[in-house]
């Protein structure tokens, strides 16, 4: 598993995120920064990312559309990207289970 974040998460989580899911970048290192949720969602099924986001619309747009990438979701309010960070590390396995289960397509950090 390798994690896409969003446009929404700080470039700088990158390293930290390596050791724990090798591969993982963010949308502007990847030249993706002006690409609209269904071109992310397709290039994340695509090259086998797990889409990172604190963004609601992604969120949504997984419920309405059921798109088949998969979306951690940083439902955590207004916060830094430690905070972000933080929990994602801390989840690691848990996120990685509920993500091998074939019916989830979303899991939340709260």
């Amino acid at each position: 598993m390798r994690l896409l974040l969003g446009e929404n998460l700080s470039r700088r989580m990158v390293p930290a995120l390596q050791a724990r899911w090798p591969g993982s970048s963010q949308v502007a290192l990847l030249g993706l920064e002006r690409s609209t949720d269904v071109q992310l969602y397709a290039y994340a099924a695509q090259h086998g990312y797990v889409i990172c986001s604190k963004d609601d619309d992604f969120h949504r747009s997984v419920a309405a559309r059921a798109y088949r990438s998969r979306l951690v979701h940083g439902s955590l309010g207004n916060v830094t990207n430690g905070q972000i960070l933080n929990p994602l590390l801390d989840r690691a396995e848990g996120i990685e289970a509920a993500l091998a289960e074939a019916g989830t397509g979303v899991v939340a950090l709260e």
